[in-house]
């Protein structure tokens, strides 16, 4: 009986944790696939927007190709979700024919039993059952022999309705998990659809893009050449920071020296590489780093245009270096600092504005703005404004955020949260 009884309570918990691991998985499918929708969302209001400028075949081209990714995106996330409640409508199949074997078993034994407990039903008989016995102790052992039957007469009846009871349940979450499945399906299908148009559409633009090869090529230079220009001078102005902040330590420790009346020896020179950093800015760059992954995005709604690294471009023998990354947002948008920091510099690179905040041992770099709203040495908070979103040498609204250690560069892609 005993043995009987751990028997269902562990099923139930395993059926339990089955349930909950099972319904943690499509809680994040979900998560996902609510997060890529907002983004397809976000992604073509701007490109509505966006489409209302002077025609630019290459940019609608990385356009499409964004969306392309998007949806394919999508379409992977709803395909995981169709093998998560394969699964579980797998593994809640074979447990519903488990215990369609076990009731069937159990029926039959809980009706031989009643079936005997009909023929001996009378008081009368039981007792004549233990006054036949031959020994005071034989008697006994009868009237054990009674109290036990009937126990597992009423075992045998809790575990025929609790088996019934989670066959039902089973059941039940088999149809659900099915409509759900089915769902999915369609869904999916819909997915592929809007993919294969997506695809039509690139292949068109690749088609004018061939067809006027020399001019698209110069373009794409011309980007290379202006992307390459904006860095080395970005890289020049952080190296500016790094010695100036340096400096401004090192006579920082020369005026307390004095003032305490110590003899100043050092002659040690200014580093351009590696900030030197007081105890406070230590605590903040250790905050800034532990938040890696979860940043706020510079501007509210945009998508990234250009990836940070080393890109081959996929149709011309042209390769674009890009120490930070591009963000396509509105006309005029606001642009936040991505975290608390202190205004290093604000300078014009290429034809726009470009604020440096700095946090500790880190700066980010926020290029192309049309207007600033800080000013130099200005403290500033996480999300608070620094200025608005300008167009680029191709009238696109795009902001360059690069985010550096020292003067090494990160991948600001990694950096920033999903959204």
């Amino acid at each position: 009986m005993h043995r009987i009884l751990l028997f269902i309570v562990l099923f139930f918990s395993i059926s339990s944790q089955a349930q909950q691991d099972y319904q943690a998985q499509q809680r994040q499918l979900e998560e996902r696939k609510s997060a890529i929708l907002k983004e397809i969302k976000e992604f073509q209001s701007l490109l509505n927007t966006n489409k209302k400028q002077e025609r630019n075949i290459l940019s609608e081209l990385n356009a499409q190709n964004k969306k392309i990714k998007l949806q394919e995106s999508l379409i992977s996330n709803s395909q995981k979700q169709e093998r998560n409640l394969s699964n579980d409508i797998y593994v809640n199949t074979l447990a519903s024919n488990k215990l369609q074997r076990e009731l069937k078993v159990l029926k039959a034994d809980y009706a031989k039993t009643v079936r005997m407990s009909y023929k001996s039903r009378s008081d009368q008989s039981k007792v004549l059952f233990i006054l036949s016995s031959d020994s005071f102790l034989h008697a006994y052992k009868r009237v054990q022999y009674l109290k036990q039957y009937a126990n597992y007469r009423k075992t045998q009846g809790d575990e025929l309705q609790a088996k019934t009871e989670e066959l039902e349940r089973i059941n039940a979450n088999l149809e659900i998990q099915k409509a759900k499945q089915q769902r999915v399906r369609v869904e999916q299908e819909d997915q592929k659809k809007v993919l294969e148009d997506d695809r039509k559409k690139q292949n068109e633009l690749m088609t004018l893009v061939k067809k006027d090869s020399k001019k698209y090529s110069d373009q794409i230079r011309t980007k290379q050449q202006e992307t390459k220009k904006i860095d080395q001078q970005i890289k020049a102005v952080l190296k500016k920071i790094i010695e100036e902040e340096n400096r401004k330590r090192r006579e920082e420790e020369e005026r307390k020296a004095k003032a305490a009346g110590k003899t100043v020896t050092t002659t040690k020179k200014t580093s351009s590489d590696k900030l030197e950093l007081t105890p406070e800015e230590k605590a903040l760059a250790t905050s800034f780093s532990n938040n890696r992954g979860r940043l706020p995005w510079p501007v509210e709604k945009g998508y990234i245009s250009a990836r940070y690294g080393t890109v081959k471009h996929p149709e011309y023998d042209i390769t674009i270096e890009n120490h930070g990354i591009e963000i396509t947002s509105e006309a005029g948008a606001a642009v936040r600092s991505v975290f608390e920091g202190t205004v290093s510099e604000i300078q014009v690179i290429g034809n726009s504005r470009a604020v440096f905040i700095r946090h500790g041992e880190y700066i980010t770099v926020y290029q192309n703005l049309a207007s600033v709203s800080v000013s130099k040495g200005q403290k500033v908070s996480t999300k608070q404004k620094i200025g608005t979103v300008g167009n680029n040498f191709e009238g696109k609204p795009i902001l360059k955020f690069l985010i550096a250690k020292n003067s090494d560069y990160n991948n600001p892609q990694s950096w920033l949260s999903s959204k």
